[in-house]
């Protein structure tokens, strides 16, 4: 059975393995930079789980709407939020297809509602913007620049 629950300290090495089988062209970032979103908001960061193996993980914070944190930015405690940044949900070769990223995402949606956050922000990277773009997320310029992402990387809002 597929499940998501809050993140355990054991769920570490498995996110971080994830993350390196989910993103080949980017340097991974450190455990310190993924545990400062996590200690950030506990409540919108998942494992991702079946059969009691984490197969994949949500991370996603309040943040600031069209600034979008940098790759390796620590966090610490953020003031005034009126977005829910999804920093990341990854999954690894098992969990790909299984509807866990829709759950994934509606309990993101159900956060942000509940916390009075208007719109869920990402950025896109891989070719991910096909697929947040058939769950409802639009591109959007801002002036913050990528360029620290991939080449094809798109800054994208959904809006509740």
């Amino acid at each position: 059975m597929m499940t998501l629950r809050s993140i355990q300290p054991s769920d570490w090495p498995y996110i971080l393995d994830i993350q390196i089988e989910c993103y080949p062209q980017i340097e991974p970032e450190s455990l310190e930079v993924l545990q400062s979103k996590w200690l950030t908001s506990p409540e919108s960061c998942f494992a991702l789980t079946s059969e009691g193996s984490v197969i994949g993980y949500c991370l996603a914070h309040p943040w600031h709407i069209d600034m979008p944190p940098s790759l390796e930015q620590v966090l610490g405690t953020i003031d005034q939020a009126n977005t829910l940044y999804l920093h990341d949900i990854a999954l690894s070769a098992k969990a790909q297809g299984k509807g866990l990223g829709s759950l994934a995402l509606k309990a993101l949606i159900e956060f942000a509602e509940t916390n009075n956050l208007n719109t869920i922000s990402l950025v896109a990277v891989q070719g991910a913007h096909h697929y947040w773009g058939k769950q409802g997320f639009i591109a959007k310029a801002i002036s913050k620049d990528l360029s620290a992402y991939p080449e094809d990387a798109r800054y994208m809002v959904y809006t509740l």
